[in-house]
């Protein structure tokens, strides 16, 4: 999908000019230091004494910080100055727009603790220069369906085995099985297999078959649902490596200003042509022979033939 109204000359140098500086590797170097050096002001910050002492200092590296944030979003928005619907289709070029433009709305500014929140939100701003831990992050959101759907699993599960320990070991553990609410937490507990081998000891002294409950709930909770979760985790990862690299393709392609549909007219273009190539190549091939045991000649052949025949 293109932009309706194609872009004038002045729109095309300015988001060329735009283009190079924002795709210069020291761009997103020096970008990049910024971001590490607002969350170290954040964290110097939270020294009451060097607070104190320094105030103006930070305040003034705060506001340096924001101006090149500032600067930086201008640039990166200047470089759709010929598409700017195209900027909007990277989500990372909105949460950048909403973490910078945040900082100027009058209602935050004055809310100390939403500012804070928002200036350790632009630590996230790292992911943009670290392909990895952006393909990470983007694996985290498309994993959260499947990690609902184990939660439910898992919650399901934890219900039926509490609502057992309760009917079985409330009135000889009323401190661990008194109620569902602290069946359910010693169960939770157990999921990690800490506590298990004391758990299991306290249950063989209630009765012998309480190995089998407490085996079949380490097995089930601890390996089966811990191993789904890890399946549904890689699954997103892969599904995320994947869009990472088709965006990849998609901003290689924008860069180089080559429509979709332009792209596809070239190539049935070549192979129009590789076919017409092929066509004349199978017209020099001798075909089979004739009456009199000779093949006949097709193509650059025959019309040799022919001249020959001319001319005697």
């Amino acid at each position: 999908m293109t932009d309706p109204t194609p872009a004038g000359p002045g729109r095309r140098r300015l988001a060329a000019g735009c283009r190079r500086i924002t795709e210069a590797p020291s761009f997103g170097m020096v970008v990049f230091g910024v971001i590490l050096f607002n969350a170290g002001l954040m964290g110097a910050e939270t020294y009451s004494g060097l607070a104190e002492a320094y105030h103006r200092v930070l305040l003034l590296a705060e506001q340096v910080c924001l101006t090149l944030f500032t600067l930086e979003m201008l640039l990166r928005v200047g470089s759709y100055a010929d598409r700017p619907k195209a900027f909007f289709r990277d989500p990372w070029n909105i949460f950048d727009l909403l973490i910078v433009t945040s900082a100027f709305l009058p209602v935050l500014r004055e809310n100390t603790t939403v500012l804070r929140l928002l200036r350790l939100a632009r630590v996230l701003r790292t992911a943009r220069f670290l392909p990895h831990l952006r393909i990470l992050l983007l694996a985290v959101g498309r994993s959260l369906p499947g990690t609902a759907s184990f939660l439910f699993v898992g919650a399901l599960v934890l219900y039926v085995y509490a609502m057992v320990g309760w009917v079985c070991f409330a009135g000889s553990d009323p401190g661990h099985y008194g109620s569902i609410g602290r069946a359910m937490l010693t169960l939770f507990l157990l999921t990690t297999l800490d506590g298990l081998t004391d758990a299991v000891r306290a249950g063989l002294e209630i009765s012998r078959f309480s190995i089998v409950y407490y085996a079949s709930y380490a097995l089930l909770a601890s390996f089966v649902l811990v191993n789904v979760l890890i399946g549904v985790v890689l699954n997103s990862l892969d599904e995320a490596r994947e869009m990472e690299e088709a965006d990849a393709r998609a901003r290689e392609r924008a860069a180089k200003d080559v429509d979709p549909a332009e792209e596809v007219r070239q190539r049935i273009v070549a192979a129009r042509l590789a076919l017409d190539d092929l066509e004349a190549s199978l017209a020099d091939v001798p075909g089979p022979p004739g009456a009199d045991g000779a093949r006949p000649a097709t193509g650059a052949g025959a019309e040799r033939e022919r001249q020959l025949e001319s001319a005697v």
